[in-house]
């Protein structure tokens, strides 16, 4: 038997994972340690190994994030307010399952980005298609999208999907356009996808803060009702980590 030419036809097959294995196996001497099933197993196990990896580190890269952030790197020993116990329920990523949504709300430097990136990369480690903007930037591709006659490609590609994360919301005043969009996103995602927002503006500043009462009710009603509430304080925790370096 020719093994050369069958990782050629593996690699040909798009079965990456198992020409590595096998090819590996072969350069170690491997090879006869397995029984027929139990090689079948392993060749199988590394495809789909290497096939769940690599689906991860493109919605990974699909996400956008800022930072490389980790569920398991959380900082709980800083008095910010942050209950370990919440947070951890809230990584297990059940409200993604019930389409709820999370609103964290601090000042700047309390580690709200932090928090809402883990729980983005946590989503996209468990196969969960995510997408991360801060607002200004979501607000700056929408006006692109609309110039160019993409504006509904765009949302639809937002709404498909599972968790959608908006950073700073709020830092810059909504405009008609902005507020729109916003409807838009909100409209469609209501129980169909889950959102989380951080913004250093209080929740319940939020109705003046979108304008246009009518505008502002429904989409209000959309998010806060069916969301879950983290609140951090004290002071930031960026400072504290330079002034103590």
């Amino acid at each position: 038997m020719n093994q050369q030419l069958t990782i050629e036809k593996m690699k040909l097959m798009r079965l990456q994972g198992m020409a590595q294995t096998h090819h590996q196996n072969l350069q170690d001497n491997l090879y006869a340690d397995y029984t027929l099933d139990q090689y079948t197993n392993l060749l199988v196990d590394q495809e789909w190994e290497y096939r769940q990896n690599r689906k991860i580190t493109n919605l990974l890269k699909s996400a956008s994030f800022r930072i490389n952030a980790a569920v398991e790197d959380i900082d709980y020993t800083t008095n910010r307010g942050l209950d370990k116990n919440v947070f951890e329920r809230l990584a297990s990523l059940n409200f993604i399952k019930q389409k709820e949504n999370i609103i964290i709300s601090g000042a700047t430097g309390t580690g709200k980005s932090y928090l809402a990136q883990a729980l983005g990369r946590q989503a996209c480690i468990n196969l969960h298609k995510t997408k991360y903007f801060t607002t200004s930037r979501l607000m700056d591709e929408v006006k692109i999208a609309r110039l160019q006659g993409t504006y509904f490609k765009m949302i639809k590609a937002i709404q498909k999907a599972d968790l959608l994360i908006l950073e700073d919301f709020g830092l810059q005043p909504f405009d008609q356009s902005a507020r729109q969009t916003l409807m838009d996103i909100v409209e469609y995602r209501y129980d169909q996808g889950s959102i989380i927002i951080t913004s250093q503006i209080p929740v319940d500043q939020w109705h003046q803060l979108i304008g246009e009462g009518t505008i502002a009710d429904a989409i209000l009603d959309r998010i806060v009702h069916s969301s879950h509430r983290i609140t951090l304080t004290g002071t930031s925790m960026r400072r504290k980590k330079k002034l103590n370096a």
